[in-house]
């Protein structure tokens, strides 16, 4: 690996987890002990694939050609990754063995070969199978044939023309990237492909150009007018400049979003944004085009019970050693919630049990007072916590896996407490605005249309629902083809009604994310923190406005810049105790605090009485 890769200084590692690289550090998959043969050419061809991203993939390039929209910077991703084991492949047999083992396994791993229709089928995965198939002329693996004959009439038709160019620019990476930018405007993504690099580098050219020569002009102007009404002219044209360029920047400052505060990622990756202005005071507030195609559904509606018990056995399979791990973290907060809930002892009373810890007060005075304790019980709350996990597509592969594994664990502690809880998922019905935006283009496209998507909302288990039957229902998560838009604002609405509707005196509610709230349907016909700027709103209701506690974790994204309580963790793997230590810490509080100031129970009410606009149910 270090020699394809030509990097010597490269430190390698093996594991369970999937196989990633981060700088000058990769992680390859563990093969098993006997060391079959298809486990060797697995690893094998993860190292191949890395040690060629590193040998033929120039980052600066790969920046300056990537588009900013998340559907046609996927695609744009799986290109250039086809690119370089592309010519791998074609150079060395062995290396394309390799490729195609490790390939396969991924394919499989995923479930692609259960695809049925496009809905399944990531467009970005069909695009590279078919790209590799066009540049090294191999048959597209049996596990992703399905996910190519979902789509390959469409992108035949569509970029056939361009799909032919590529093998002739194959080693050009930014030629390459050119006809990539090319075959995603065939496909119907040109606005989410940002300003040509090539054509505003030839426009900076000229415009510098002719600035060099308005400078010239103005010069030879001033020097034939009289000098002084040209200081005059000068003193005026600094000042106005000077108020001018106040204003501008001003106004840059209050609309626009910094990106690098407000959505940079973890690992660098920016969500999409339309480079759009912020709505003035005047803009309307958040409004729904349809609610028509939204649909709120149990686990149980989207799939059988045969393939939910085959998932959450995937599920369990997967995460193995993860489970020992939160399970501990998972007793430990049970042993301190039923501590709790049980009894207390007071100390330093004049009357009561002996206490063995003050004996050396009666040895030094045999009358001394204040030598007793007495047993009570705790005024323990009855209390309900939902968990929201976030269903996006940014949550696929290990996160959205540990995310599941920890709210079952928790979900299983916490009803040993006599604590109910209800775990909900949020993502959308389509990619690209589905059926709403389908009406939208029939209305012909009213501006400002508001949230421009189907919402699904899941209920994996409600708060009366035993654990042990809404176990299986958490493997839905593991579905290829579920996970896709988030609109996180509207979800917390959503999970804070059904609190807000039940008898618990005390009602938590712990939202799951990994980023901002993304739908490019939306966000391409609304201000570009449409959807940022509701959630907000939601946050500041339900902290200010509201019984329920509200709290987060972000994984691998900073939601501190949204919610007053939360946490921001970098690896999935520490949300479990992330999720025990935030529950811990909100139960050690003073349990008989009311919910509301002046209120000593906060049934539904007395909720509905708290002034809360950016909550009212759809």
């Amino acid at each position: 690996m270090r020699a394809l890769g030509a990097e010597p200084e490269l430190e390698i590692s093996f594991g369970t987890e999937p196989p990633q690289m981060k700088g000058l550090k990769a992680r390859l998959p563990l093969p098993g002990r006997e060391l079959s043969k298809s486990d060797v050419a697995q690893t094998r061809g993860a190292a191949d694939a890395f040690a060629l991203r590193l040998a033929l993939h120039d980052d600066k390039t790969h920046a300056t050609y990537a588009p900013p929209g998340s559907s046609a910077r996927s695609i744009f991703e799986a290109a250039e990754q086809a690119r370089v084991e592309s010519i791998g492949a074609n150079a060395m047999k062995g290396v394309a063995r390799n490729l195609e083992a490790a390939l396969e396994a991924r394919l499989a791993q995923k479930g692609y070969a259960r695809v049925r229709d496009r809905n399944e089928a990531p467009l970005s995965e069909a695009v590279g199978l078919v790209m590799r198939e066009r540049l090294t002329g191999r048959a597209v693996p049996d596990a992703g044939k399905a996910v190519v004959e979902a789509w390959r009439e469409h992108i035949e038709a569509k970029a056939g023309g361009d799909l032919e160019r590529l093998f002739d620019v194959i080693k050009d990476q930014a030629a390459f990237a050119k006809v990539t930018r090319r075959i995603l405007s065939d496909l119907g993504m040109g606005d989410e492909l940002g300003e040509d690099p090539d054509a505003s580098d030839d426009e900076n050219s000229e415009d510098e150009a002719q600035e060099q020569s308005e400078n010239s002009d103005g010069e030879a102007s001033e020097s034939s007018e009289p000098q002084g009404a040209a200081s005059e002219d000068t003193e005026m044209s600094e000042a106005e400049g000077e108020d001018g360029e106040q204003q501008s920047v001003e106004i840059d400052s209050e609309e626009r979003p910094s990106r690098s505060e407000a959505d940079e990622t973890a690992d660098g990756k920016q969500p999409w944004r339309p480079d759009q202005p912020f709505g003035g005071a005047n803009e309307p507030s958040y409004k729904i085009f349809t609610a028509q195609f939204d649909e709120v559904v149990s686990a149980e509606e989207l799939c059988d019970t045969e393939e939910l018990g085959r998932l959450r056995a995937y599920l369990d399979q997967q995460l193995q050693a993860l489970q020992g791990v939160v399970s501990r973290l998972a007793n430990r907060l049970q042993r301190r919630l039923m501590a709790k809930q049980n009894r207390t002892w007071e100390f330093d009373l004049e009357e009561g049990m002996l206490d063995a810890a003050r004996l050396s007060r009666i040895v030094v005075d045999p009358m001394s007072p204040l030598s007793y304790k007495m047993e009570k019980d705790m005024n323990f709350r009855d209390t309900v916590v939902t968990l929201l996990l976030d269903n996006s597509g940014s949550m696929r592969g290990r996160p959205i896996m540990v995310a599941a594994m920890c709210a079952d664990i928790l979900a299983r502690t916490l009803e040993r407490c006599n604590v109910k809880v209800e775990i909900l998922g949020f993502t959308t019905k389509a990619w690209k605005g589905g059926a709403s935006r389908d009406k939208w283009l029939q209305d012909n496209k009213p501006p400002a249309p508001g949230r421009l998507n189907d919402l699904r909302h899941i209920i994996y288990k409600s708060a009366d629902a035993p654990w042990r039957r809404a176990r299986r229902n958490l493997g839905l998560m593991m579905r290829e083809g579920l996970l896709k838009e988030n609109i996180d604002g509207e979800a917390l609405m959503w999970a804070h009604n059904r609190l807000i509707a039940r008898s618990e005196q005390r009602r938590i509610l712990m939202v799951i994310s990994d980023g901002a709230p993304v739908d490019d349907s939306t966000l391409s016909v609304n201000a570009g923190n449409y959807l940022e700027r509701h959630l907000r709103d939601v946050i500041e209701a339900i902290e200010t406005r509201s019984p329920v506690e509200i709290l987060a974790i972000g994984i691998g994204h900073d939601v501190t810049r949204y919610y007053k309580r939360a946490v921001t963790i970098v690896d999935a793997e520490q949300l479990g105790g992330a999720m025990t230590d935030k529950l811990a810490e909100l139960f050690d509080e003073d349990t008989g605090k009311p919910a509301i100031r002046g209120q000593r129970r906060a049934g539904p009410k007395a909720a509905r009485k708290v002034p809360a606009p950016a909550i009212a149910a759809r």
